[in-house]
């Protein structure tokens, strides 16, 4: 069974990672299987999404589809096909610490209690319209740090590596590692290599989760795992049932394989709901005391939570709502110029009722123009979607972004449908426009406009140079009724530093508010 086991755990490792290589642009607008696919059998999100925006995304019923697995075998997404927790599991490998003996009999340790806390405050909170879920649910934390983080840095890293070999040439080896890197520009990297402002931050942030292996084993799915908590509390009426008969001499060789640390080599202590059904016990046990069925009776330790840990981690999710929001880094209300959503992001309230900060929409933009949030958004948005146009504007026949959101965050538009939806608009800075400060030709906004009529037209005006002389300039401006605020004229400014156009949200179609004339 443990073979198995990791037969399982490597084919849905994979599985994974080959969904996320196929999230990007194939040069053309229509994805296969995106890694939402994964997003879309997870509980959580679907319970989060449900009290948080009232509504969920029809393909998130996957997840009732692990819902019922889990009742009927237990916590056996944990242990046989989450890629994080294999991630894990390879991390572990690198402790070569012997684990700590079991408590004794009537001891308890309770840090497997604070993922149950976690969970219990996320969906306190989500029943009052706050979706922290994408900061803690694994599958949103793999993908958000795979696509932001850990991919580009791979990227770089084998780019750089290739062309440092192609330049020095050493012995011709190049002959053997060009055909190696042409092979992998078509399979694993990516079209072009993504920056991202917190890259750093969110690699890093993931790397130390990994990091906690080497304190102890699945020191994540064991402490931290909201999910998990959830599956474990599910399990614990599942069907299949473990048993240990009268040959047990409490040898400890289970505990000692132990995956979730459940205690199963002390008698009447068993937690049921920390186990990942592994089997490891059933294979390392000497006296093949330890059996998997679906006969017998359960009979295992009810969950002590604490009624007042309970209740206090209650009150402080329903409690970080209102402090999160009142802050003038925490409100969503006190928008930032700068905010500009995806096109076909809903409302800002709904938006962030939905976004589980997954990090998708950022892999596909073709751009790379969308970027993760800090500050801009509030609190409540941390790792939200946000164009910034002078890394990359928006792609006027792309409509990726709204495929790839799990959860309707961002709608799923047609090109004629977001032809017609406005996420900004532009302005020009005459003194720093070339034509209107300078009597310099310039005309390169108005050429990559995108729209069929193009939104920035040119008024001829004569102008006199310092020596009197009079000049003709085209400049530029910006017709409000047709500008969408794709940003590709931001983008393309030939003036450095700040440019002499710019785009906010100002004038943004999701937004009755936020308009230039209510």
């Amino acid at each position: 069974m443990q073979n198995l086991r990791r037969i399982s755990q490597g084919l849905f490792l994979l599985f994974f990672l080959f969904l996320f290589l196929q999230t990007e642009t194939k040069g053309n607008d229509e994805l296969g299987y995106p890694v939402r696919l994964f997003l879309d059998f997870d509980p959580l999100i679907l319970l989060t999404t449900l009290f948080s925006a009232h509504a969920v995304a029809k393909a998130f019923f996957y997840s009732l589809f692990v819902i019922l697995l889990t009742i009927v075998l237990g916590r056996v997404f944990c242990g046989w096909v989450c890629p994080l927790g294999t991630l894990h599991n390879i991390a572990g490998m690198l402790n070569r610490r012997k684990p700590k003996q079991t408590p004794a009999r009537g001891e308890e340790k309770s840090r497997h209690r604070i993922k149950y806390y976690i969970l219990i405050g996320i969906i306190a909170s989500s029943i009052f319209t706050l979706q922290p879920v994408g900061i803690m649910d694994p599958l949103s934390l793999l993908i958000r740090s795979l696509s932001v983080g850990i991919f580009p840095w791979f990227n770089y890293a084998v780019r750089s590596t290739f062309d440092a070999i192609y330049s020095a040439n050493p012995a011709g080896i190049t002959a053997i590692t060009e055909p190696v890197y042409s092979l992998l520009k078509k399979t694993v990297l990516s079209f072009e290599q993504a920056h991202f402002r917190q890259s750093f931050l969110i690699g890093t942030i993931f790397l130390g989760i990994l990091g906690l292996n080497l304190i102890e084993k699945r020191f994540w799915c064991r402490y931290l795992c909201s999910l998990g908590a959830l599956l474990g509390l599910l399990s614990r009426f599942s069907l299949l049932k473990r048993s240990v008969s009268e040959g047990c001499t409490e040898c400890g060789a289970c505990g000692r394989v132990c995956q979730g640390n459940a205690q199963p080599d002390v008698k009447g202590q068993w937690k049921d709901a920390e186990c990942y059904y592994c089997w490891n016990c059933d294979d390392v046990c000497p006296n093949n005391a330890v059996s998997f069925g679906f006969s017998g009776k359960k009979i295992t330790p009810a969950m002590d939570l604490g009624r007042r840990r309970v209740i206090t981690s209650a009150l402080t999710g329903i409690a970080t709502v209102p402090l999160i929001r009142i802050t003038p880094l925490g409100t969503a209300n006190a928008k930032d110029p700068a905010l500009l959503r995806p096109p076909g992001a809903l409302e800002e309230k709904e938006f962030l009722a939905r976004c589980v900060k997954c990090g998708e929409c950022m892999k596909v933009c073709t751009t790379n123009g969308l970027q993760p949030t800090l500050f801009e958004a509030g609190l409540e948005g941390i790792w939200s979607p946000v164009l910034v146009p002078r890394i990359g504007y928006c792609e006027y026949r792309c409509t990726l972004c709204g495929q790839v959101c799990p959860t309707g965050a961002i709608k799923r538009l047609s090109l004629e449908e977001k032809a017609k939806v406005r996420i900004g608009l532009a302005m020009i800075d005459r003194s720093r426009c070339l034509p209107w400060a300078h009597g310099r030709p310039c005309i390169v906004c108005e050429e990559v406009c995108p729209t069929s009529k193009k939104a920035i037209w040119l008024d001829e005006a004569k102008v006199r140079d310092r020596n009197g002389r009079v000049v003709t300039v085209l400049q530029p401006r910006v017709d409000l009724e047709l500008c969408i605020g794709c940003g590709i004229c931001e983008a393309k400014c030939p003036v450095l530093g700040k440019p002499a156009i710019t785009v906010t949200n100002l004038g943004e179609s999701r937004s009755k508010e936020n308009q230039l004339l209510l």
